[in-house]
């Protein structure tokens, strides 16, 4: 079996987001025209979730599809730019993935996704294999081509972790292969006010399983052998104003902490929340996401005001 030399593969979607900053806390839907700011940035889950294990010091490879465009062509560039290996950076003949972000001021969103030719495409397998048997660790995210990966990641002895993103429908079987291959799922408790019955659910598909529930203001829970554990948010000095990339926020400084770094399953849990909050305050950009050393500056502040 290969040398595991690669900290991180990160498999998913990446794209550019256009985010619509509403001056006002609705939309005015009486009117033809409604006066926003509007900023494009690269974005979804792999931008976030890859740019933020190298922001972290991680050696990072990237898994996914971009078009043969100009919104590919800058999006190849920037990981280049920062040592993200892209060997396995493909080409959508549909284009690169776009989401449509509306912003309240608040920080939440109503997204638009257009994830281009996800549902059809197939990554070279073998290029695929050689970096998944590489990593220590493969973050999936959830483009449908992506589950047919989950078994090399098995087969090479690569810890996976999936990120299920917000879950409308308990039983969706879209997320169930990826739910029963993981050693790690994260996911979003956005639809419900109580996490505890899908912790339940998901256990049931996979009882072995780490569970990790980003709860926006309300916090975060971990799950683990059956017992779930709730934290409550952490406060940064910088306010919310995008709660774009958050949960990604959350997954890579967690997984960081715990899989990468071999911290505890609660001091990672802090770190994931930093990691999370920090994001929150960036607007409209993966550009700025936390480094090791603002995160060790953070957490020590905590740590010390909690004693």
């Amino acid at each position: 079996m290969p040398e595991k030399d690669l900290d991180v593969v990160v498999v998913g979607n990446i794209g550019i987001d256009t985010n619509i900053y509403l001056h006002g806390n609705e939309i005015d839907f009486s009117v033809e025209a409604n006066f926003s700011q509007n900023i494009d940035h690269l974005g979804q889950a792999g931008g976030y979730a890859s740019r933020g294990y190298r922001r972290q010091g991680q050696s990072t490879a990237f898994i996914g599809h971009v078009g043969e465009d100009y919104q590919g062509r800058f999006i190849r560039e920037t990981l280049k730019q920062e040592n993200i290996d892209t060997r396995a950076l493909f080409i959508d003949p549909s284009g690169t993935a776009r989401s449509v972000n509306f912003m309240y001021p608040d920080g939440r969103r109503k997204n638009f996704y257009d994830g281009k030719g996800h549902m059809n495409l197939r990554p070279d397998r073998q290029t695929c294999q050689d970096l998944l048997a590489r990593a220590r660790l493969a973050h999936f995210n959830l483009p449908n081509w992506a589950r047919h990966l989950l078994p090399a990641a098995k087969a090479s002895a690569t810890i996976i972790a999936c990120d299920l993103q917000d879950i409308v429908q308990v039983d969706d079987p879209y997320r169930r292969e990826f739910i029963e291959q993981a050693d790690f799922l994260f996911f979003s408790a956005v639809n419900y006010p109580d996490p505890r019955p899908l912790f339940l659910h998901l256990w049931q598909r996979n009882p072995s399983c780490i569970l990790v529930c980003g709860m926006g203001a309300r916090g975060c829970a971990l799950g683990v052998t059956g017992q779930v554990e709730f934290f409550p948010p952490v406060q940064l000095p910088e306010p919310v104003i995008d709660s774009n990339g958050a949960g990604d926020g959350l997954a890579v400084g967690f997984l960081t902490s715990h899989v990468l770094e071999g911290r505890s399953l609660t001091e990672s849990i802090l770190r994931g929340q930093i990691t999370a909050r920090y994001t929150c305050a960036q607007k409209a950009s993966s550009d700025a996401l936390i480094t090791s050393t603002q995160l060790e500056a953070f957490y020590a502040e905590i740590v010390k005001k909690n004693k």
